[in-house]
Formats: structure tokens, C-alpha cells, sequence
């Protein structure tokens, strides 16, 4: 499943914004710094229209979406990773995510008090940026004083050391450790440092109700900041995705079109996370049930198999496969196999986006 962790200042919005996602969730969100003392944790469906389609077209049972864990972590202060605020027991949470929704405040009420006495989000981006890196920095160099005793007589150790020695003067300059360019095999050495900067970032700018649709100068400022790391940027607006919580679901869609955007906040940051982590979703459909899966882009037939049993995959035969548009426009499977439109894909498939695939194997 994948986990998104939500950070920020205290006071950006990021316990409301995980309410109103999560909606059911128990977050606290209240106007004093620390409010979150332990992550918060809600488990979220991921909106996808298609899965009813598919349902309708199957007579299935019951409908299975593909999930997204967010966890809500504590606001973090300047000096949080030398322990100030709540420090490092809430750094020590992010390294359990696969991406950061890094929520930035950007806009102005004088009811909600801002830690540092003003709005800047480019001053609240580079202090939880920096911290992040130090704990990074404080991580590799005990990690090097370690390893540099072992690289004298281990071939490992010496590789490690010269992919961490490239690492820490990114760190000392307070640089994010992505923008360190690392070849796939370097990368799976450090990837049980969980480093905290190596992760992909969202910056989720929370907006008033009245800029959500063209944004402020405050967003193009983050924008522009994004653009240069190569991080995605998602306009949203927590007083909104509370609201939406109070109106009906069917009234939901008019009353974001009166405010000038298409969707909520929710499948805007889902899309976004699944674009930034290059993740597909495949179906599989039939009287009992219609399920999404997720999958990384790029991951072949056998491997897809795999994500639903480790069985499949190393059993795998083949795999009947259709688009999700041929099947929804032709309204059965009888049809599809009719047209021609049903596969017989082998090992070296690549699945698509939207696939509706049975598998065949071996047990």
C-alpha cells in the first residue's frame, strides 16, 4: 500500500487537510503548534470512476479501490532535527513513507496564528527542508565513521563509502539529497538509510476558499521553487475539503464548479503522488468482485500477477487482457472477445494504464 506522510510547520493546515481527506480520521486540529503528538494514520479508498463501470459490466458483488495510507505527522519547528519542538521522534516517522505531501500555508487569517509570526513560504519551505537535510547529514556521517573502518578490507563498504561521501556535501550545504544523481544500483545501497531528503516531494499549497481555483502570488512563488527541484506542486484548500464534508455527495461536483475547479483536494493529491511515483492501476473484474491493483510503471505481465499472490507470479501462464475503454464502450466481455479486443499476453507484457486483465497459472 502506498503511504503518503503529510509535514509541514505547525499551523499550515496539515491536521485539517488529513481530516478532510481521511474524513472519518480522529487528527486534532487545533490552533496551537503540536496539536498531532503521535502520527496520525488513516487509510483512504482512491477515487476511481472506472471501478463501477467495470462493477456494472461484471454483475460483481462488492468493489475493491486501491488504497492510500496518509499519515499526519507533527509539526515540525527550526532546530527539529538538534531536537527542538518535538524533533527527531517525528523525523523518525517520515522515514517509514514513500513520498512527502509537504503542506505550505499560503494564505493569510489572523485567527490561526502562524508559528513564525508571518506568512513566507518560501522562509517555511527552506526551514523544513533544511532540517530534514541535517537529520540526513547527522544519519551519513555516523553511517560514514562506521563504514570508513570497514572499506579498508570490505569491497561493500568501500562502494557505500564513495556513494555517501557524494551524498554529504549536498547535505552540509543544506541541498536535498535527491538532487544527488545516483545510478539504480547505488540507489537500492542507501535505500535502507531511508533518507529523508532522497524522498519525492509534493508541495501542497493550502489556499483560502477564494484562491483555489487561480491561486495567489504565494503559490507562484512555490511553484516557481518546485520547478527547480523538479517537485510537483498541488493548489489546495483544507477549509474547502472540510466543507465538502458537510455536503451531500451529489452535490459535491456543483458546488466545486461554483468555486472553478474539477476536483477535491483528495484526488488531486492521489493523482499527483501516483504521477510522481510512476504508479498504474490495472483491474481485475469478474461476479465476485472488481479490484484495482497498484503497480509501478514499467512492471510486466508475471510481476503485475504477483502484486495480487506471489503464486500468480511464479505460476504465471498468461494473461487475458483488455482495455478498460474497449470493455466499458463494448458493455461486456462476450463483446470484447467478439472484437478481437481480448489478448493473450506472455511473460514480457508490459500492463498498461487501465488494463482489465485474468490471469492464467500454474500451481
Amino acid at each position: 500500500m502506498l503511504r503518503a506522510g503529510i509535514v509541514g510547520l505547525p499551523n499550515v493546515g496539515k491536521s485539517t487537510l488529513f481530516n478532510a481527506v481521511v474524513a472519518n480520521a480522529k487528527a486534532q486540529a487545533a490552533n496551537f503548534p503540536f496539536c498531532t503528538i503521535e502520527p496520525n494514520v488513516g487509510v483512504v479508498a482512491v477515487p476511481d470512476a472506472r471501478l463501477a463501470v467495470l462493477a456494472e459490466i461484471s454483475s460483481s458483488d462488492s468493489i475493491v479501490p486501491a488504497r492510500v495510507e496518509f499519515v499526519d505527522i507533527a509539526g515540525l519547528v527550526k532546530g527539529a532535527s538538534q531536537g527542538e519542538g518535538l524533533g527527531n521522534q517525528f523525523l523518525a516517522n517520515i522515514r517509514e513513507v514513500d513520498a512527502i505531501i509537504h503542506v505550505v500555508r499560503c494564505f493569510e487569517n489572523d485567527d490561526i496564528i502562524h508559528v513564525a509570526g508571518s506568512i513566507a513560504p518560501l522562509r517555511d519551505i527552506e526551514i523544513i527542508n533544511l532540517e530534514l537535510a541535517l537529520a540526513d547529514l547527522a544519519q551519513i556521517d555516523r553511517r560514514l565513521e562506521r563504514v570508513r573502518k570497514q572499506a579498508r578490507r570490505d569491497p561493500d563498504a568501500q562502494a557505500e563509502l564513495e556513494i555517501l561521501e557524494k551524498l554529504q556535501p549536498a547535505l552540509d550545504s543544506g541541498k536535498a539529497a535527491r538532487t544527488v544523481e545516483l545510478s539504480p544500483a547505488e540507489e537500492a545501497v542507501i535505500k535502507p538509510l531511508g533518507l529523508l531528503t532522497r524522498k519525492p516531494v509534493i508541495y501542497a499549497a493550502n489556499v483560502s476558499e477564494d484562491d483555489l481555483a487561480e491561486g495567489n502570488a504565494w503559490v507562484e512563488e512555490v511553484r516557481q521553487f518546485a520547478a527547480k527541484e523538479t517537485a510537483q506542486v498541488v493548489v489546495v484548500s483544507a477549509q474547502v475539503e472540510s466543507e465538502l464534508l458537510e455536503i451531500p455527495e451529489d452535490e459535491r461536483a456543483d458546488f466545486l464548479a461554483a468555486l472553478g475547479v474539477e476536483e477535491g483536494g483528495l484526488k488531486s493529491l492521489i493523482r499527483a503522488t501516483y504521477d510522481l511515483l510512476g504508479l498504474r492501476t490495472y483491474f481485475t473484474t469478474g461476479p465476485q468482485e472488481t479490484r484495482a491493483w497498484t503497480i509501478r510503471a514499467g512492471m510486466v505481465a508475471p510481476q503485475a500477477a504477483g502484486v495480487i499472490h506471489t503464486d500468480f507470479e511464479r505460476g504465471f501462464i498468461r494473461a487475458e487482457t483488455v482495455s478498460y475503454e474497449d470493455l466499458a464502450q463494448l458493455g461486456s466481455m462476450t463483446a470484447a472477445k467478439e472484437k478481437g479486443l481480448v489478448r493473450s499476453e506472455g511473460k514480457d507484457y508490459t500492463v498498461k494504464e487501465g488494463d482489465v486483465m485474468l490471469f492464467r497459472f500454474n500451481v
